[in-house]
């Protein structure tokens, strides 16, 4: 199993996630065009795309989704709330399918877990992803950690992890107070010390790869989130950071990837 950020932060997300000749997408928040483009550097096409699994209703996350849909005929799965929430702009996917969060399915090759995240969404849910033998993580758009997140990501092999902003940036950055309050609230998004606490209390022990996304361009930087992978990753892990305007190369779930080992601060 394998996956790419395709892109990540408040312009558009997207992962896809491949296993042998199948394919997930987690979240369609570009345009089919860019999709298209991104996926086809990866040399593959959405035709091999299993289902489209949506976390919210929020356009960066779910923009494209019907258009996608429609083109390939692929089914949309996502929480009743979502859909709910979202039903003027799924209404023209090619057919949207139900996920009760915190109950895993079988999906072709792939075991699909979602997990409800506290984000100001209508049924917010992130993934765990799983092909019998490898397991991936996906968990951005959240504003705090809660108890049963930390088993839900625990013992996985790769992880994509938000670390969307620094405290201190934030706080003296030029956004209106009622959007600082937002994003720094308990229904917003990760700050990097969040995620750090997060390492922190997850089992790691299987932990290969570590993917640090949905940053901000304005209140926080590459240098600062690359400062805390190296205090908190487990030995011999391997990160990167998500890119907003380019697709990662693939990352193979539990395998070698060819980004360097985080090392830890005076190691």
């Amino acid at each position: 199993m394998r996956f790419s950020v395709l892109g990540s932060g408040s312009a558009g997300n997207a992962t896809l996630v491949q296993c042998g000749a199948a394919a997930l997408l987690i979240d369609c928040g570009l345009s089919v065009r860019q999709l298209e483009r991104r996926m086809a550097l990866l040399d593959v096409s959405p035709e091999i795309l299993s289902a489209i699994l949506i976390t919210h209703e929020h356009d960066d996350h779910i923009a494209a989704a019907a258009a996608l849909s429609r083109k390939y005929r692929i089914p949309v799965l996502t929480t009743h709330g979502t859909q709910a929430a979202a039903v003027e702009r799924l209404d023209q996917a090619y057919g949207v399918d139900y996920l009760i969060p915190d109950r895993d399915i079988d999906f072709g090759v792939f075991n699909i877990q979602a997990v409800l995240v506290p984000h100001d969404a209508r049924e917010p849910c992130q993934f765990v992803i799983s092909d019998g033998e490898w397991r991936f993580g996906m968990l951005t758009d959240l504003g705090q950690i809660t108890p049963h997140l930390v088993p839900a990501f625990g013992g996985l092999d790769a992880l994509v992890l938000e670390f969307n902003h620094d405290p201190e940036m934030l706080a003296g950055s030029v956004y209106p107070p009622f959007l600082r309050e937002r994003i720094a609230g308990p229904y917003g998004h990760l700050s990097n010390r969040q995620a750090c606490a997060m390492l922190a209390h997850l089992d790691v022990s299987r932990l290969r790869t570590l993917v640090a996304a949905h940053l901000s361009e304005k209140t926080n930087t590459q240098a600062l989130v690359a400062d805390c992978l190296r205090q908190h990753l487990p030995e011999g892990a391997r990160s990167t950071i998500a890119q907003q305007r380019e697709p990662l190369p693939w990352c193979e779930v539990g395998g070698t990837n060819s980004f360097p080992i985080a090392r830890r601060a005076g190691g």
